[in-house]
């Protein structure tokens, strides 16, 4: 199985270290999810995940909730509600969302504020190290001070400020020694919420969460590393320096797997631009879970795509091919061996998961089954095996409602954000 490292910049074969494979994707800050944008990261890394059990992997998974950022307080200013309730009432928004999409759910969904105490201690470790300093009230990562900055990223130092300008960074904070100098813990700005620290009282720093959670819950070297490609830089970037300085073990991650960004109206999809497909809007016009995803999985994770319209009901006509296929009756004459889409089927995941290939494949042997059938052949077996292939990217075929385990797993995590 080769993966595409975006630290390497090559594909390299992957296997798994230990006894689990280890996978943190970057999730949702809620404030307003949940468009095709965001669907196609955690379907994505959901078609990874069930391919990776679909070869016998063991696999523990986190997903992160970002329920303290500026972006979450200025929601919360704009309709006059607490953060948390906003971030509690779109995290649940989103959570089912996926679990409408039959998108399997992490182990865990921690929340950014449930791992306070642990980031306080990363930043002091930091501090202690030398690759921090503390400014009126608020703790900076020195970049200067970490001569690999930049390899995940391999922008030009002379590039970096104002990509990261674009992605939240203040270069004019008077407390900088360098503007790309990114906050770890921020001091308390009139009428926010805050924690108790050493340095005041303040809040954790968006790029530190993520790497605090990751490190606890997946220990301070995990084998993939997920989230869309706009989080490269900064986000990933300082993800990595805070990690490998506050553990001093090298790597942080050893696959780092980026989605691309998905496209509408000729434009990236944000809501900056108001051009956002939303994934309720889309199942309350009755698209079929099934065709959304079959949509979004003939689309390469790597390559960017626009969402159109026709390719959308092209996907729900080939989605009704595939439930034929698996429900048809056959007949008692010779045996379809499904040997041979097995092993294509291998070659196209095993391939940087090139999932429009592997569907193709699908479609093509979906075709075989129903004449096969019509002409009288044993198709159970083959069936089997298309339900199996095709459970790899969650579809439902021609079961009405997401997997139990799916359910189960989402209602659990439900139960902390309502």
């Amino acid at each position: 199985m080769q993966l595409y490292n975006a630290l390497s910049k090559k594909r390299e074969p992957f296997s798994a270290v230990g006894d689990d494979i280890t996978i943190y994707v970057c999730g949702v800050t809620p404030y307003d999810t949940t468009h095709l944008g965001h669907s196609f990261t955690y379907a994505s890394f959901d078609v990874l995940i069930r391919y990776l059990q679909f070869r016998g992997y063991n696999v523990t998974y986190v997903q992160n909730v970002t329920d303290i950022d500026d972006d979450i307080l200025r929601k919360a200013r704009e309709v006059d509600d607490h953060w948390k309730e906003v971030g509690d009432r779109w995290t649940a928004h989103f959570i089912r969302d996926m679990c409408a999409l039959n998108v399997q759910p992490p182990q865990r969904l921690p929340r950014a504020t449930d791992v306070i105490d642990e980031i306080i201690d990363a930043v002091k470790t930091l501090l202690a190290r030398g690759y921090a300093y503390e400014a009126g009230g608020s703790v900076y990562f020195h970049i200067d001070e970490w001569n690999e900055f930049g390899k995940l990223s391999a922008i030009p130092r002379g590039d970096m400020l104002a990509v990261a300008n674009e992605r939240g960074n203040h270069p004019d904070d008077p407390h900088k020694k360098d503007p790309l100098d990114f906050v770890l813990w921020q001091a308390q700005a009139p009428g926010e919420p805050s924690w108790d620290s050493p340095w005041g009282p303040g809040r954790p720093g968006w790029h530190i969460e993520c790497s605090t959670m990751a490190t606890k819950f997946l220990g301070n070297t995990i084998d993939i590393h997920g989230g869309g490609a706009d989080l490269i830089f900064p986000h990933h970037e300082c993800e990595i320096a805070q990690a490998e300085c506050a553990t001093g073990e090298q790597p942080f991650v050893r696959f780092w797997m980026h989605t691309a960004m998905v496209n509408h109206e000729g434009e990236k999809m944000s809501k900056s631009l108001g051009n956002l497909v939303m994934v309720r809007d889309l199942l309350d016009r009755d698209v079929k879970p099934d065709a959304l995803r079959l949509y979004m999985h003939l689309h390469h994770y790597r390559r960017p795509w626009h969402f159109e319209e026709q390719e959308l009901h092209a996907a729900a006509e080939q989605a009704q091919r595939l439930r034929q296929a698996v429900t048809v009756a056959g007949g008692t004459g010779g045996l379809l061996n499904p040997r041979g889409i097995n092993n294509t089927f291998t070659t196209a995941m095993d391939d940087d998961l090139d999932t429009p290939t592997a569907l193709a494949a699908l479609l093509q042997y979906a075709a075989e089954i129903t004449s096969s059938a019509a002409a009288g052949a044993d198709v159970r077996e083959a069936q089997q095996a298309l339900r199996k292939m095709c459970n790899v990217f969650g579809l439902r075929l021609e079961k009405e409602e997401p997997d139990p385990e799916v359910v189960a797993g989402w209602k659990q995590h439900l139960e902390e954000f309502v």
